[in-house]
């Protein structure tokens, strides 16, 4: 087996040398990562210096053959392990550029490894790095460029694309956060459809036969699930397509402007379920402009990209009119206050904000305040909604089951 010479950094950017046995070099990469490092350069013991000033050369020994490369475009995951990487390469010492070669070579997708190219490419063209990312903007967005811009402006890169990591990582959690609470519950309702097909479709009609001559003799819940399974079988087929093409229609409507805004409205209205969203959507503002003022963003700019990382077009549309009013000369937390959605807590923190100049740091203690709100509203929601959708299960299969043994004991009485 090879022996490998690797150098890296660690979390705090702190350069470590050292050499390691294994079969090629992602074996090197994923035993370096087990342990927290972040690959600079690897090469094979005996070839070139592996020196900061030739990190560049490892995606000449990386080849695409060797790493197991991952498809489909650039997500978000993507991103935030490509900021996390940059962030520790540029601690460690490395110039932009460097980096940059480095990150191609690590690259565990095509597509990220061709965007970094893309990056790399600008950067060694004299374009500064906020303009090279503005170029794919839908990508990474108007907040990341403008974080990006703030290091540049005030020298502290590696800061800015610290505090962006942990930035990505608290939205990352929070979103999975919401979508895990959503799971269960989900598999309780695909387990009740299923079930009940079962039933409808196969059960049901094994006792057609036998119920066939009792006619209306039959209790009358009896014959009412006779009649849905005999539906269910003869035209379950129509019935499929009809519910897959409304589905379609409906997801294709909610999908457009009117529809959306239909369905986000209505969201916001449900008992429980609409102050969780508010609350949800609430911390993202609160954190994006937190974090955007924390790093010398001014405030008008930083209140339009907070607004626009809503993505709740209802919530949006009051929250757009704080910056024009700030801007006309008014206090923030009277623009705020004016838009009816944030309660007496939020305002009374942006007030001592306001009063003290520590609107960011205020901010930032808002989303976590509202972050610790929306998780153990979901943990409490799930408590109601669990037991219920158990409930409703057992009755729906407990009701099928009951009129099919009614239909047996009326046999057995006319029987007597």
């Amino acid at each position: 087996m090879p022996e490998f010479v690797w150098r890296a950094a660690d979390a705090v950017g702190k350069v470590q040398d050292g050499r390691l046995e294994a079969a090629n070099v992602p074996a090197v990469q994923k035993a370096l990562r087990s342990r927290q490092l972040t690959p600079i350069s690897i090469r094979e013991a005996g070839s070139a210096d592996a020196s900061p000033q030739h990190a560049g050369k490892l995606s000449s020994l990386v080849k695409p053959s060797d790493r197991r490369a991952g498809r489909g475009p650039v997500n978000q995951a993507d991103v935030l392990l490509l900021t996390s990487e940059l962030s520790i390469m540029l601690r460690a010492g490395l110039a932009l550029d460097n980096a940059l070669r480095v990150l191609i070579g690590m690259s565990h997708k095509p597509s990220v490894a061709e965007l970094t190219q893309g990056l790399l490419e600008d950067v060694k063209g004299g374009t500064a790095f906020s303009k090279a990312l503005a170029k794919n903007r839908q990508l990474f967005g108007d907040f990341y460029v403008n974080m990006i811009r703030s290091g540049e402006v005030s020298g502290q890169m590696s800061a800015v694309l610290e505090r962006l990591v942990e930035h990505m990582e608290r939205l990352r959690a929070l979103r999975e956060n919401v979508v895990s609470a959503t799971i269960y519950p989900a598999i309780l309702l695909g387990v009740a459809v299923l079930s009940l097909i079962a039933m409808l479709g196969f059960v049901v009609p094994q006792f057609e036969k036998l119920f066939n001559d009792m006619g209306d003799a039959l209790p009358l819940p009896t014959r009412i699930v006779m009649n849905v399974g005999h539906a269910f079988t003869e035209y379950g087929l129509f019935l499929g397509i009809g519910v897959g093409l409304l589905f379609w229609l409906a997801s294709r409507w909610l999908r457009s402007p009117a529809g959306r805004q239909w369905w986000q409205s209505r969201l916001l209205r449900l008992p429980l379920i609409g102050r969780l969203m508010l609350k949800y959507e609430l911390t993202l503002y609160a954190r994006s402009l937190g974090t955007l003022l924390g790093n010398g963003v001014p405030l008008l700019t930083a209140l339009h990209i907070a607004t626009e990382t809503v993505t709740n077009g209802v919530l949006r549309q009051p929250l757009a009119k704080v910056g024009p009013l700030v801007k006309e000369g008014g206090k923030m937390v009277d623009a705020v206050s004016a838009t009816g959605i944030f309660e007496p807590l939020a305002i009374n923190l942006i007030r001592v904000g306001e009063e003290t100049g520590r609107i960011g740091p205020m901010m930032l203690e808002l989303a976590n305040i509202l972050n610790r709100e929306v998780e153990v509203g979901i943990k409490r929601a799930l408590t109601l909604v669990e037991p219920i959708l158990i409930v409703v299960l057992g009755l729906m299969i407990a009701s099928i089951i009951v009129s099919i043994l009614l239909g047996i004991l009326s046999i057995n009485d006319l029987a007597v």
